[in-house]
């Protein structure tokens, strides 16, 4: 029993670790059961490969189209959504083995030695050759052979059932829109994914720098030797120390380590001690409730290595510091103890109501869902005619009709609902709360999708 409650534990921790949910599909007459994009593909591929008997396969084509799966739930290692079947309702759930931290390094380590997908992995796409970094790392990205497992509710003989093959197709029409779920079925976030990959460039630039410093040292060393200083002699023939770079290429290295290390062999000086501890260690180090310094060390660390990157040429220029209220907002929508919001809405200077909604704004877009609940601008008239076609398709004739268009801002007044057109192309939704437009929910880069998720919420 012990046990069990343990698993249970495990499967719940998965479940809220990076899950995210998806509305149920609508009902689909003719067309493919299959999802299109290259990745939605592959996956249907490597199913059918896995589950090789063509009469569960075309059944579960076939339900999948009938609009009697559920709202679908996709975590690290899981995907599942409730089935129904006649009067009766159960839970589908398919489990994909997720890999270890070793392999995602291996996995990341190959694909730095492809450019083009170490580049397209940083801007946030997931591009077709990963499949031969992960060929080359010897793992597998896609399901196979004794790592996809389905377990349904229904009194079904048949393995795997309709109901779980369904399930997988469905699977494939999320990977057209959103393939990075992929990797969170295996583990990783495509932000995770991506931060270690930088990581191991960063270490790899570094490594190459120490390298190339060594290979100067050794050729002004031998011309030293052999008497040819070039001039570089100090009055009197002394020379002053190189410094020896180490070794920092060992795998799995931290390149903050690496860039420690390397520090140490240029003999820098010893750090100063430490400040005498606190008097008590229930008071924070400031004297302030919810001590920020903490919050302030990461940012300033996260930062840090974001000029890194960009001085070694592997990232964009960092975005510019934050002006005051826009890090307030910031701080109040991530930090994780509540008493810090508080403090934030007595001493802002707003009415805490504002600081309120715009921290909502962050959470669900960040420094662009700030910008759009705060700032007005006029699309283009080809932008607004693109949306407005968009919509009327997801809405009813009288509904459309009774659609407000007013500079980004899309609204259907009697139900109390809006849509804003960002700058960044994606649509924010809004719903109105006591005369108040509050931030709904994340943006989408389709408006009858957002509305969509704005009516069922």
């Amino acid at each position: 029993m012990g046990g069990a409650r343990d698993r249970g534990a495990q499967d719940r921790g998965a479940r809220d670790r990076g899950a995210r949910g998806y509305p149920a599909f609508a009902v689909r007459r003719g067309g493919r059961a299959r999802g299109q994009s290259f990745w939605a593909r592959a996956w249907a591929d490597a199913v059918e490969d896995t589950w090789s008997e063509e009469e569960p396969l075309k059944k579960g084509r076939a339900f999948a189209r009938t609009g009697r799966i559920g709202p679908i739930a996709v975590a690290p290692g899981r995907v599942s959504a409730e089935v129904h079947g006649g009067d009766t309702a159960h839970t589908t759930v398919l489990t994909l083995r997720e890999l270890d931290d070793r392999q995602w390094e291996l996995l990341w380590e190959k694909a730095a030695d492809r450019p083009a997908v170490a580049e397209a992995l940083l801007a946030g796409e997931l591009p077709e050759d990963l499949l031969e970094s992960a060929e080359d790392a010897r793992l597998r990205l896609l399901p196979g052979h004794g790592d996809l497992e389905a377990d349904c509710g229904c009194d079904t003989p048949d393995h795997p059932c309709p109901h779980t093959t369904a399930l997988c197709y469905q699977l494939s029409w999320l990977l057209d829109k959103d393939p990075s779920l992929l990797l969170l079925l295996r583990g990783r976030e495509l932000d995770e994914a991506a931060e270690e990959l930088k990581s191991e460039l960063l270490l790899r630039a570094m490594t190459d720098h120490a390298s190339t410093t060594a290979a100067a040292d050794d050729a002004h060393d031998t011309a030293a030797d052999s008497g040819d200083t070039g001039g570089s002699e100090e009055p009197g023939g002394a020379r002053p120390p190189r410094p020896r770079p180490v070794d920092t290429s060992a795998p799995g290295r931290d390149p903050v380590a690496a860039w420690a290390a390397a520090g140490a062999a240029a003999r820098l000086p010893a750090p100063p001690p430490l400040p005498p501890a606190p008097a008590t260690d229930d008071e924070p180090v400031t004297g302030i409730e919810a001590d920020p310094l903490d919050r302030l060390v990461t940012d300033a660390a996260v930062r840090a290595r974001g000029l890194l990157a960009y001085a070694l040429g592997l990232a964009a220029e960092p975005a510019r510091p934050l002006d005051l209220w826009r890090d307030t907002v910031r701080i109040a929508a991530t930090h994780p103890d509540p008493r810090v919001p508080a403090r934030l809405r007595e001493s802002c200077g707003r009415p805490p109501e504002e600081l309120d909604r715009a921290a909502a704004a962050w959470r669900t877009g960040g420094a662009a869902g700030l910008e759009v609940l705060e700032r007005t601008w006029s699309p283009s008239a080809q932008e607004t005619v693109r949306a407005r076609a968009a919509l009327a398709a997801g809405l009813e004739a009288d509904e459309a009709s009774g659609l407000d268009v007013r500079d980004n801002h899309w609204t259907l007044p009697e139900r109390g609902l809006q849509l804003r057109l960002g700058r960044d192309g994606r649509w924010y939704p809004s719903r109105r709360e006591a005369d108040t437009w509050w931030p709904a929910g994340p943006p989408h880069g389709d408006p009858s999708d957002a509305l969509m998720e704005l009516v069922e919420g």
